[in-house]
């Protein structure tokens, strides 16, 4: 049985992070060449020779996503090695502030996720789109919690920032659609094995509860019992960025284990 992205070149950026380097061992696992790009290159690393070791193909790269020039000369230094780019996904992590009610919210705390989101994702995804739209078709990927999607209290600057990267997302499918680039998306929140006290902090203060205080949250009110695994996401994300989800494009994919019904 062939794999599913055999033969694929695929950019990940955030490739050393919990959620990226399940999504890297996984493309990596379907036959993808994978070039993991993120800030800090001992984690990378890291990730790769894990890949390697199983007998995959991995590749480094310190590339910071909001910094354009390195964005699109890495871009240019992938397709020089491996001759084509066909799918991109952005997992660096944005600054977001929960647990706060919005109108006791500082400014700079709404505003860095936001901008902060949307830059990266505008940043990498218009360097890849670029790239397919010449080779004439990929896969540009992201992610969010779904906060966009609806409103709940406490979500502080998430909401705001998961709506203005899918809006553009959407948008960019619309434009490059003709060109053979498809843009998809995945929700998914509290992802058991990406969480740490420290992450849950740095977003919900110092009061937050423990990652298996959140994840057993999570799991009493999603509708299959559970929080979403590594790899339900990387899953779902090895499936769009294959030739088995060529009619999706600028819509987004569930994996929140029923947490949202939507």
């Amino acid at each position: 049985m062939s794999k599913l992205l055999a033969a694929r070149t695929a950019i990940i950026y955030g490739g050393g992070g919990s959620l990226g380097s399940g999504v890297a061992r996984t493309f990596a696992r379907e036959g993808a060449d994978v070039f993991l790009a993120g800030r800090t290159r001992g984690t990378l690393d890291a990730v790769a020779d894990e890949i390697r070791s199983a007998g995959g193909r991995a590749t480094v790269a310190v590339v910071d996503a909001l910094d354009e020039r390195a964005v699109d000369e890495h871009v240019q230094a992938v397709v020089a090695q491996a001759g084509r780019l066909d799918v991109s996904f952005n997992l660096t992590s944005r600054g977001d502030v929960q647990g706060t009610p919005l109108v006791d919210m500082a400014t700079e705390d709404v505003m860095r996720a936001v901008v902060t989101g949307l830059q990266s994702s505008f940043v990498t995804a218009r360097a890849a789109a670029r790239q397919m739209a010449a080779q004439g078709g990929g896969v540009i990927l992201h992610l969010n919690s779904a906060s966009g999607a609806g409103a709940m209290p406490g979500m502080g600057s998430t909401g705001p920032a998961d709506a203005a990267t899918e809006a553009f997302m959407r948008y960019l499918a619309a434009e490059v659609g003709r060109q053979g680039v498809r843009v998809c998306g995945i929700w998914t929140a509290a992802v058991t094995g990406t969480l740490t006290p420290e992450k849950l902090a740095a977003v919900g203060g110092p009061n937050v509860p423990d990652p298996a205080t959140v994840e057993k949250m999570i799991g009493g009110m999603a509708a299959l019992g559970r929080a979403p695994q590594v790899a339900d996401v990387a899953e779902t994300a090895a499936f769009l960025a294959s030739d088995r989800a060529a009619g999706l494009t600028g819509t987004m994919v569930n994996v929140t284990c029923g947490l949202v019904l939507r």
